[in-house]
């Protein structure tokens, strides 16, 4: 049983989406209390949104109270019959999911929810609500993901998972890509762009235009998602040649942005995609509107308490953004930005003069003015948001060129498509007798079945496909190895970064360990506890906690000086653990030699 409930600050829903069994207990619950009128008979259940707010008001207002008033918000509840209730807030609006699942996992569910809503709506959740198609988006990618972290390791540990190739493949695809793009850029007249080529979810190359902004692992993790959604379509209708919509990507730098993308995914062989992301709107706008966004969220939130020490640094943070965002309005000559960005300004400075009042004189009728000319102030941002970031028409005015292009593509990968799909399903494997150089190499390691090994740098994961029809790893099971890697993620964010233990069959282990740029060992100078709120769950999507790790572990070092990596290994129970600990050393300091790419010896302990 599992659902997810989206609600704004009035409470009203704004986003629904469950499954049958839910849907049957939520029923018979809003039977029981007259929430529902079943006179009509028949055999139709239909819970309408009025339903379901009095069903979760009480809770939501408990919930939003204990959060704002008290700073004190609880995150989950749990229930009879093994159901637990957990919450996750964005942008003002809650997030709620029922299942009968463990804590941890409804939690890292709502956390790729809100994800995968922010990069569909950006900070207006309220988009759900008012188009049926971006909602039918969001079902799709939310459940391409479900599909994807219950079957593909790489996902599941929310890393980047690319194709093992030579050298020569890799070039003429990534030539391949650099001539699509420049033609795609003439023919569309837009000039930052980026081509991805995924197989089998897998990542095999990306080319981006000069112009064209980074992007982030998690932007590129997210695609992954997005490819497995548009295979599902394809799979469904085999006439269908592309797959378009809009998102908001949040690019590589520190603090996320809302970077207004179209993305077009082409299949051109089956189980091979190939995906244009088209970089929209106005860059700078774009950049510093997440930020107000966010800023004036904050105050909305803390301005309840009418604490003034609480309130001036965020008020502070508010005013920053602000500014940098009418500067980049400024700069703009179109005249409906430009006009909404005066009636900003105008708006923002008496908005401004209310808050410093507040601050000086702890006035709480100026503290009333403000937050009553801050909702105005929300919408208007939200109206720069649709002028500045969403364009449907972007969408299909490009789909024509970008299916012409692929055919481009489609025709130069031919021969190579065989080939890469092979590459997908048996990256490489420690069965595998097809590549002498991995066969010798994995040789050096008696005892080890599987191993998962994780450049947090750049989120790239390196690990033997899963094959459990080999007699050596017939009695490792997909279960046993997601157990061990939700096992370490608990322990992880307790504090732990290294374990070792055994079940009846195996000995499981894994270390997490930082370096400098030069490849030495870097001992934390503040080891994270579970008490740290500061820490989100471990993973890439959401927030990314390896760069909240750094923070945390090296508070004076800068986070771009610090490398991270992970390992989780396992071998059959009877070896020993000097020789785990002597493995996953030679692991981390040879894993160059399957990647192509040279690291650096480090010591674990």
């Amino acid at each position: 049983m599992q659902c997810l409930l989206i609600f704004d600050h009035l409470n009203d829903v704004v986003y629904t989406k469950w499954d049958e069994k839910f849907s049957e207990h939520i029923y018979e619950f809003a039977s029981l209390q007259g929430f529902v009128n079943n006179a009509g008979g028949g055999n139709e259940r239909i819970i309408d949104d009025d339903a379901l707010v009095q069903i979760f008001s009480p809770i939501i207002t408990s919930q939003r109270i204990m959060s704002c008033q008290f700073g004190n918000s609880y995150t989950s509840i749990q229930c009879e019959d093994g159901i637990n209730i957990c919450f996750d807030e964005y942008m003002g609006y809650l997030f709620v999911s029922v299942a009968q699942d463990d804590v941890q996992s409804i939690k890292k569910y709502l956390s790729v929810c809100v994800t995968i809503v922010r990069y569909l709506c950006g900070p207006d959740v309220c988009q759900l609500k008012m188009c049926e198609r971006r909602a039918d988006i969001a079902t799709r990618l939310i459940d391409s993901w479900v599909k994807l972290q219950n079957s593909d390791q790489a996902v599941f540990v929310e890393a980047v998972e690319q194709l093992v190739i030579n050298s020569d493949v890799s070039s003429v695809t990534l030539q391949v890509l650099r001539k699509s793009v420049e033609k795609l850029i003439s023919a569309v007249d837009c000039p930052k762009m980026h081509a991805m080529v995924l197989v089998n979810n897998k990542f095999l190359s990306l080319y981006s235009s000069q112009s064209a902004k980074d992007l982030s692992a998690a932007d590129i993790l997210f695609s992954t998602i997005v490819s497995q959604g548009s295979s599902e379509i394809f799979e469904q209708n085999r006439e269908t040649r592309i797959d378009s919509f809009q998102i908001l990507l949040a690019g590589s730098d520190a603090t996320p942005s809302c970077l207004s993308h179209v993305v077009h995914v082409i299949p051109i062989s089956e189980g091979i995609n190939l995906l244009y992301l088209l970089e929209v709107g106005n860059v700078a706008i774009s950049s510093t509107l997440y930020d107000a966004f966010h800023h004036l969220h904050t105050m909305q939130f803390i301005q309840i308490q009418k604490d003034v020490d609480t309130l001036r640094p965020a008020f502070e943070n508010l005013e920053l953004a602000m500014k940098r965002l009418n500067d980049a309005l400024k700069k703009s000559k179109n005249n409906s930005i430009e006009n909404l960005g005066k009636q900003l300004a105008k708006k923002w400075d008496i908005i401004r003069k209310k808050y410093l009042d507040f601050i000086k004189s702890k006035s709480d009728e100026a503290l009333l003015r403000a937050e009553t000319m801050a909702l105005g102030l929300l919408e208007n941002l939200k109206q720069l948001l649709g002028l500045t970031s969403i364009d449907e028409k972007i969408v299909e005015s490009s789909q024509k060129a970008t299916i012409e292009v692929a055919k481009i593509v489609a025709e130069k990968l031919n021969s190579y498509n065989e080939f890469l799909k092979v590459k997908s399903i048996r990256n490489f494997t420690l069965g595998s007798r097809d590549s002498l150089t991995i066969n010798k190499y994995l040789e050096e390691f008696p005892g080890l079945v599987h191993f998962l090994y994780v450049d947090r740098v750049n989120h790239r994961v390196t690990a033997p496909t899963l094959d459990f029809s080999a007699d050596e790893t017939i009695k490792l099971t997909k279960n046993k190895i997601w157990a061990m890697i939700k096992f370490s993620r608990n322990h992880l964010q307790e504090g732990n970064l290294s374990l070792m233990w055994k079940d009846t069959v195996f000995n499981y282990s894994y270390f997490l360990w930082f370096e400098d740029t030069s490849g030495t060992p870097m001992k934390p100078l503040v080891y994270p506890t579970n008490s740290s709120k500061a820490l989100p769950l471990p993973g890439l999507l959401g927030n990314d906690f390896y760069q909240k790790l750094k923070e945390i572990c090296f508070p004076k070092t800068a986070s771009a000086k610090i490398r991270c990596y992970e390992l989780f290994c396992v071998h059959l129970r009877l070896v020993t653990a000097s020789c785990v600990l002597e493995h996953t050393r030679r692991l981390a300091a040879t894993i160059w030699e399957l990647k192509g790419i040279k690291s650096h010896p480090i010591d674990l302990l």
